[in-house]
């Protein structure tokens, strides 16, 4: 069902194309990078995830809103810009909603535009790559919204991490209850794993998909030094995932440059963390035309096939890595682009996807496991 809708709205794009629809959620205008994710389910996961950070979002799935809003699913404080749908559902049906889909974008100041062609939009950014807009419910006239649009930085070359990443360390110890827990595999060592996780923009189900497998987490702020990082003793680090332009957060590279050189502590990174490693490790990234945004991406190598949730707009150059250093481990199928890597002769991997299924598949969340077993055989 579609909102009784406030009042009229339309996004402009910066190719000129204007798309007129309909105002939901919160009043106002946003400017920003417009990508759209291929996810059927989990819109509330994927709203506040910090790596869509000063982003429009566009759901190609034709209908979001029906089951309302629950108090358990959110991965973070943090949200998108705006988000774009065919069809905005104002019917709040579920037996887990706290709250309407609508009151929640106020309360985040999200800013909503229905009933325009979102098949039509998609084709556009796939034809012509992921682009600046403005979304707005205001009566702005569209040489103002083009000016608006040429005065925003495009996302090569932003650091969004430090926008998003904690100001303070903190210690998470809460878990997932799940038909896949495997806490109890751990249990007999009698030890909490303790792992620094390095926030460029954390996910809350990562955190709690680590806590599950055995460890307690000590999450630091994004800019930490790698004196930081040793002092708490860990047995082992996690780089996160993140928004924005991985080659700008140099504050990152470096710690990841520095402990891969180190190289005696077991590191796994994701997203982000995963093009940190890669660029730690003398690697280039690119930015890809309209980037990996959905829950049901093929990665894998010539063992394994896995269907991952993912969300990021650059990639790693195959061609600078050195192989003497680094092991490809995963490409993704769609486009063959990296999708996992291997540090030779020490304990560090990562993949360009999130393995904690929130929302997604659980295909890889063996990599959790491959984790503590690396910590496990060093403790």
């Amino acid at each position: 069902m579609i909102n009784p809708y406030k009042k009229n709205a339309k996004l402009v794009l910066s190719n000129g194309i204007i798309f007129p629809g309909f105002s939901f959620g919160a009043s106002g205008t946003a400017v920003g990078e417009i990508v759209f994710n291929t996810g059927m389910t989990g819109y509330q996961e994927v709203i506040t995830d910090p790596s869509y950070y000063g982003q429009i979002l566009t759901f190609t799935y034709p209908e979001v809103g029906n089951t309302g809003i629950n108090n358990e699913d959110s991965e973070s404080s943090n949200s998108v810009k705006g988000i774009i749908v065919r069809n905005y559902s104002s019917n709040n049906s579920n037996w887990r909603s706290s709250k309407t889909f609508e009151q929640w974008l106020v309360e985040k100041n999200v800013i909503g535009l229905c009933g325009i062609d979102t098949r039509a939009l998609v084709k556009i950014l796939r034809s012509n790559g992921s682009m600046n807009g403005v979304l707005t419910s205001e009566d702005k006239t569209i040489d103002s919204c083009l000016k608006m649009i040429d005065e925003t930085p495009k996302m090569e070359g932003l650091n969004l991490s430090k926008l998003v990443s904690t100001k303070q360390k903190y210690l998470w110890q809460d878990t997932t209850e799940t038909n896949f827990d495997v806490r109890k595999i751990y249990s007999e060592n009698n030890k909490k794993l303790k792992i620094v996780a390095i926030d460029f923009g954390m996910k809350k189900s990562i955190l709690n998909r680590l806590v599950s497998h055995g460890c307690e987490i000590l999450v630091l702020p994004s800019k930490s030094s790698i004196k930081e990082v040793l002092s708490n003793k860990p047995n082992g680090i996690f780089f996160s995932n993140g928004p924005g332009d991985p080659s700008s957060v140099t504050e990152g590279i470096d710690l990841a440059k520095s402990l891969i050189e180190y190289g005696e502590i077991p590191m796994f990174g994701i997203c982000l963390g995963h093009q940190i490693f890669g660029l730690a490790l003398g690697g280039s990234t690119y930015k890809l035309p309209f980037g990996h945004r959905g829950l049901n991406h093929p990665c894998g190598n010539n063992n394994k096939i896995e269907i991952t949730s993912q969300n990021h707009g650059f990639a790693i150059d195959p061609n600078s890595l050195s192989k003497e250093k680094v092991k490809v481990t995963h490409f993704n199928l769609n486009d063959n682009t990296v999708a996992g890597l291997e540090v030779n002769n020490k304990p560090i991997f990562s993949v360009q996807y999130h393995p904690e299924a929130g929302p997604g598949p659980h295909d890889s969340d063996y990599l959790f496991k491959k984790f503590v077993s690396l910590m496990l055989e060093r403790c």
